[in-house]
């Protein structure tokens, strides 16, 4: 019977600092340390909420650029996060590729315009597939080609601790940008 209570006050004990006081304590230091980040690295304009550095949007607009294909349901849904686990000698995958960059036909499209990340919320593109969409962009806001140019270079982020990962483009923040610098009116 001493083992038993023992047990139990251990539980209790154990689910107390493990399951609520380390969690509490991680949470306290991430909201001193990187508020931003640990609140899900949220944009506001004017007052609203326009999404997050984090999560990809679904952008279909000439004068927007466009993210990375989803494969989180219809479009970004965090609910339904997660690739679809074809490898590059799928037939299914290739089939949908194949699809998808159908009307790209004698020129070469960047891989990550075509293909899903392994989350399938990918919020960056590559600055290859920025300039890919770079004469689109121009021609809908009727600007020049140097000017989106300068803003996505102005956008592109370099490799991380500058060592891991690839050189990116954050789509939201731009496509903010080019809203806030380049108006439609």
């Amino acid at each position: 019977m001493k083992d038993l209570i023992t047990s139990v006050l251990m539980l209790v004990l154990m689910t107390v600092v493990l399951g609520l006081g380390y969690p509490f304590v991680v949470w306290g230091i991430a909201q001193v340390a990187l508020p931003h980040q640990a609140n899900g690295s949220l944009i506001e304009r004017d007052g609203k909420l326009v999404g997050s550095e984090l999560i990809g949007q679904n952008f279909t607009s000439d004068k927007y650029f466009h993210g990375r294909l989803s494969a989180a349901g219809s479009g970004y849904d965090a609910s339904a996060s997660g690739g679809s686990n074809l490898g590059p000698t799928s037939a299914k995958l290739i089939e949908r590729v194949k699809v998808d960059a159908a009307g790209v036909i004698g020129r070469s499209i960047p891989a990550d315009l075509v293909t899903t990340s392994a989350s399938g919320l990918d919020a960056h593109i590559s600055p290859a597939s920025a300039e890919y969409q770079l004469s689109r962009v121009a021609a809908a806001r009727g600007v020049s080609l140097d000017q989106i140019r300068g803003l996505i270079a102005e956008f592109t982020e370099g490799r991380t601790f500058g060592i891991l990962g690839e050189s990116r483009v954050n789509v939201l923040k731009l496509n903010l940008a080019l809203d806030s610098r380049f108006s439609l009116s």
